[in-house]
């Protein structure tokens, strides 16, 4: 079976030349890795032939190489600058090679200690340093040809790369193939030909030349679960694991070794663990990792012909690390908190059925029943859990009463009644305060004001507060309106006001108004008057009153008809209320409209005569102008008057 293995990577090594025959099973760990070193350019000459000159500048010419971990701008910036190593590291080396004009070697060595009668996978890493735009875009390609030859340079296996083609941007690409070590034959000879004509182009960088063995596909798995490659455990758990490795055909007789590791890097054998399957018991917290080498049954005890699995990973957690805790003692409905660390969830228990899910949970208000033990569930992020609690004890706050809400008058005081047990007291706000810090001040507030109580206790800390709600009743305010003036049986509105805090009003006297208790009532007094308006505090604070004027006009009645005949009766025109009227202005005109009467100011009664002569019976016409009176504006009185004889 080991030789049809064999035959069968060797014929697609052979079938596609032009491309890396990199090994499709599973293979061993290296057993030869020649990575040129890492440290500060430049790396030091190799130690074994190669055929070309060394340097320690970064662009070697023709026939040259160099060991560098970076090489930059050479030749005219033909060359790509390559930073690093194909794995990345900065200050790893690699081979830097300037192809001879000539074809030949460039690379010859030796290598020890392989295992007979074992297929190996022989691989470079190789990039084609030359710009796609050097050379005037013609430039010479890599063509490379590794062979594997034993000591007496008979050729076991060769690989040709063909062209290795230029980038636009330097990408390593891995070349390889697959050979069998004869029985007998542990060392070979490793030699890379240049087969490329000479001319511009044709350079390049190697690295991380490995020999590993390559055999069938190994996968391991755990047994009755999911292929995977990680598992999360806790230390408290007690099950076992039973891990399975499977192959596929390829060896004759394979043998079995599982392997542990706490690093991923450095590997040793489990005594006894030599079946296909291997029972995993619980262990202490670590990382473990496991893989299951596998060999021919004659090779098997040696490191350097064995294969591997994939490595299953179990990390076994310890319970997290917790802490619980809180601000006890709390004082009664003060804010209690809870903290816990150590994990990434949280399950609180405590008093009262009480339950959170964070880490940190507050209860606000405390209730004097909060006070016990509460107890957390702290879960890592592997799964593992621990128990903690903390005990809180709650303070009952001091008693507090700032006694009944009270009503006073404005500009008057009263005294607040707070009550407590015991510790020192304040009052706030401080406005109107006889003073802060007793439990009966004197208070004289300018408005409605809530006063709150706070209670200290002396011995605990704790608080507890009351409140009072002392009204401030304005005091009762009447404002009468403004002075009036009317006409003789006519109305008018009064305008009264009142303010103040719990109120009742009325006019006085209750004579010629329409509504004692309105503010606004209408008022037809026979003659002048003065109304008083009286408003009551139904809370005590007293009595205010207001008076308003009304003046009252006469009403002014002009005769049509007067007889100026000297007998005693009628002789003039009399026109009663004029009195009430000192500004008025009256004017008689004929039928022609010539005045033949006028008086200004005081009125004096007519006699019928214009510039002492006696006017004619007849009709006339008069305009009586009473001007204003007072805030009362009066339009004209217009008529006609007879003279008779």
């Amino acid at each position: 079976m080991i030789i049809r293995f064999s035959l069968l990577f060797l014929l697609i090594a052979f079938s596609h030349r032009l491309s890396a025959q990199l090994c499709q099973g599973s293979l061993g760990d290296p057993v030869v890795k020649i990575d040129f070193g890492s440290g500060p350019n430049p790396g030091p000459t190799l130690s074994f032939p190669t055929g070309y000159g060394f340097v320690t500048n970064d662009c070697p010419n023709d026939g040259f190489y160099a060991v560098r971990n970076s090489t930059s701008s050479c030749f005219g910036d033909s060359w790509h600058s390559l930073v690093q190593d194909h794995t990345g590291n900065g200050s790893g080396y690699f081979m830097l090679v300037n192809a001879s004009l000539q074809k030949g070697d460039f690379y010859v060595d030796t290598v020890r200690g392989l295992c007979p009668k074992t297929t190996f996978e022989f691989a470079a890493w190789v990039v084609n340093v030359l710009k796609p735009s050097a050379c005037n875009a013609a430039g010479i390609t890599p063509d490379l040809t590794f062979y594997i030859q034993n000591l007496q340079g008979d050729t076991l296996q060769k690989y040709n790369t063909g062209s290795i083609p230029s980038q636009n941007s330097p990408q390593w690409k891995q070349y390889g193939f697959f050979f069998e070590t004869p029985a007998g034959l542990t060392d070979v000879i490793v030699r890379i030909r240049n087969n490329a004509d000479g001319g511009c182009g044709n350079d390049l960088a190697l690295d991380d030349i490995t020999f590993r063995p390559c055999g069938p596909e190994v996968k391991a798995s755990i047994q009755g679960e999911s292929v995977i490659d990680v598992k999360d455990l806790c230390d408290y758990n007690s099950k076992s694991y039973t891990l399975t490795g499977a192959i596929t055909q390829g060896y004759t007789d394979p043998a079995y070794q599982w392997q542990l590791s706490t690093n991923n890097v450095n590997w040793s054998d489990i005594g006894g663990a030599t079946a296909a399957t291997y029972t995993r018991t619980p262990t202490p917290t670590g990382t473990y990792y496991y893989r299951m080498a596998v060999a021919e049954k004659e090779n098997i005890s040696s490191a350097l012909c064995r294969i591997y699995s994939n490595v299953i990973k179990f990390n076994v957690e310890s319970k997290p690390v917790t802490t619980a805790g809180s601000n006890s003692p709390v004082c009664e409905d003060a804010a209690l908190s809870l903290t816990a660390t150590g994990g990434i969830s949280y399950s609180w228990k405590g008093p009262g059925n009480f339950s959170s899910s964070v880490a940190q949970p507050v209860i606000q208000p405390t209730p004097f029943g909060a006070a016990g033990k509460y107890y957390v569930t702290v879960t890592s992020a592997a799964g593992c859990v621990q128990t903690d609690s903390t005990v809180v004890s709650v303070v009952a706050k001091p008693a507090a009463n700032a006694g009944s809400d009270a009503g006073i008058c404005a500009g008057r005081s009263t005294t607040l009644n707070g009550v407590f047990a015991n510790g020192t007291v304040a009052w706030s706000p401080s406005t109107g305060l006889s003073a802060t810090n007793i439990a009966n001040p004197t208070v004289t507030p300018a408005d409605s004001t809530t006063y709150t109580l706070t209670v200290t206790d002396n011995n605990t800390g704790c608080t507890a507060q009351d409140s009072v709600r002392i009204f401030v009743y304005d005091l009762p305010v009447a404002n009468a309106g403004p002075d009036k003036v009317i006409m003789e049986g006519n109305s008018i509105a009064l305008e009264g006001a009142a303010t103040g805090t719990g109120i009742t009003f009325n006019w006085a006297p209750n004579t010629s108004i329409s509504d004692p208790v309105s503010l606004t009532p209408l008022v037809t007094p026979p003659a002048d008057a003065t109304y008083t308006l009286n408003v009551y505090s139904e809370l005590g604070c007293g009595i205010a009153s207001d008076n308003v004027f009304i003046k009252v006009y006469k009403k002014v009645v002009v005769p049509n008809a007067f007889s100026p005949n000297n007998d005693g009766i009628n002789d003039k025109w009399q026109i009663l209320a004029l009195d009430a009227y000192p500004d008025a202005v009256v004017s008689v005109f004929n039928r022609y409209g010539k005045a033949v009467f006028t008086s200004k100011g005081s009125y004096t009664a007519w006699n019928g005569k214009f510039n002492n002569t006696d006017l004619p019976v007849g009709t006339y016409y008069y305009v009586i102008d009473l001007k204003s009176a007072g805030e009362l504006k009066l339009a004209p009185l217009k008529g006609s008057l007879t003279i008779l004889r």
